[in-house]
């Protein structure tokens, strides 16, 4: 039996065992898929010993996706813009990294909730991992205006500098947070940890412009505090990350199986029992 394995730390929270396992029992292919808890000081060692004992590829969760960016022999484009790693495939020719998340973003936006990126004007709050991931596939779907706002506005912009070259007919813009003030947007993505601290940006009123979208890449039970503070601002629709979870993990099992699993019922599962607490 083929085994995979997520590896992180701590890892006890981690939905990707019962998400894979879904996966594998809809296509009827034959693998195994456990959650691995590594030293911090240890995860190099942990994936030599999972890849000597069989193991075909590995979801690299906090805080290892840098270490795992390091440890890839060959990356995939959409890996080398993102300057992380959340996928690893072994094979005779070594260790393939991938990053999966922010084409499990687009996904999710495109597919499950039926937003449209072309020619709109969207808002990507925050300049970490989570947002430098997004970027390629959001510069993908050809978007009228990407903007980047942090808090820190010196790391927004470097982040669109190192971007640009790939923005195409976007217009590729980076600022602070205070001056988001009198600017509109379609749709505005909470790239931020805020919501882990149970907080939402410090942003300026009036962002949303009408009909505008407001996505959080956390999730919860219920609207998280971005979401919430954006229907107070005049978002007409909201969502969490929940789906760009299962998004992202279709990816990586479709890189490692090459079939692509139905995620929608997946999510559709999560979320009840998310909802049922």
């Amino acid at each position: 039996m083929d085994r995979y394995a997520v590896i992180g730390h701590p890892i006890a929270h981690s939905k990707s065992p019962q998400i894979h396992a879904a996966f594998a029992r809809q296509t009827a292919q034959d693998l195994c898929y456990d959650a691995i808890l590594a030293p911090l000081d240890g995860f190099a060692a942990t994936v030599a010993d999972f890849r000597k004992a069989g193991g075909r590829g590995m979801n690299v969760t906090v805080p290892f996706k840098l270490e795992a960016f390091a440890l890839a022999d060959r990356l995939t484009p959409r890996a080398q813009a993102a300057g992380a790693v959340n996928t690893l495939a072994f094979g005779g020719d070594g260790i393939l990294g991938d990053n999966t998340d922010g084409a499990g973003l687009v996904r999710d936006l495109t597919i499950n909730l039926g937003c449209t990126l072309t020619g709109r004007r969207v808002l990507l709050l925050g300049a970490g991992g989570a947002a430098r991931g997004a970027l390629l596939p959001l510069l993908a779907e050809k978007p009228a205006v990407l903007a980047i706002a942090n808090r820190t506005a010196g790391k927004a912009a470097a982040l669109a500098t190192a971007f640009l070259s790939g923005a195409g007919e976007t217009q590729l813009s980076a600022c602070g947070f205070d001056a988001l003030a009198g600017r509109h947007f379609d749709l505005v993505i909470n790239a931020t940890a805020a919501s882990l601290a149970d907080e939402a940006p410090p942003l300026p009123p009036g962002l949303y412009a009408g009909g505008a979208f407001a996505y959080d890449m956390m999730y919860g039970r219920g609207d998280t505090p971005f979401m919430a503070a954006a229907r107070a601002d005049g978002a007409v629709r909201v969502a969490d990350g929940l789906g760009m979870l299962v998004e992202q993990a279709a990816e990586s099992f479709t890189l490692w199986r090459g079939l692509r699993p139905d995620s929608a019922t997946v999510l559709a599962e999560l979320r009840r029992q998310l909802d049922a607490g």
